[in-house]
């Protein structure tokens, strides 16, 4: 058995599923994992090996009870998820933020825009620049001169 490390630094990592897994995916990796890690398994092996399978068990039970909650899992990765800290002051917060990330799935994306659309944003930013339609310019039109533009007189 392993002390821990990397494999407990991601739920993804811990239950051997990709980001993308889908819920029977996640549950199949719980219940293989609690399998072989359950209690009762380790009951005649040495206490070190208990103990070890203990918090093995307890970290995949963790896992899965995150992953397997819509909202706890986008929290989680959105990087947002504290599982120490279980504030009832920061319950607002986790439920807003579930519910803003929840909207933004469930938004289709838009279609990019053609070259077309982005040039008639952009005349419409830019507006009438160049037709004399200028009403921030204070100076004359003064064409430039070629060597050296405005500057050179």
């Amino acid at each position: 058995m392993d002390a821990g490390g990397a494999e407990e630094s991601c739920y993804y990592s811990l239950l051997g599923i990709r980001r993308n897994a889908s819920a029977a995916e996640i549950r199949s990796a719980y219940r293989n994992l609690a399998l072989k890690w359950h209690l009762d398994r380790w009951t005649k092996e040495s206490p070190a090996a208990v103990v070890e399978a203990k918090r093995k068990f307890q970290l995949i039970q963790e896992a899965y009870s995150v992953l397997s909650d819509n909202g706890k899992r986008a929290m989680y990765d959105a990087g947002l998820f504290d599982p120490v800290d279980d504030d009832d002051d920061d319950q607002d917060f986790t439920d807003f933020m579930g519910e803003m990330l929840a909207m933004m799935d469930s938004v289709k994306p838009e279609k990019p825009d053609s070259l077309e659309d982005l040039q008639r944003i952009f005349e419409d930013i830019v507006g009438g620049v160049g037709t004399g339609d200028e009403p921030w310019r204070t100076t004359p039109d003064v064409p430039p001169r070629r060597a050296g533009g405005y500057f050179a007189r």
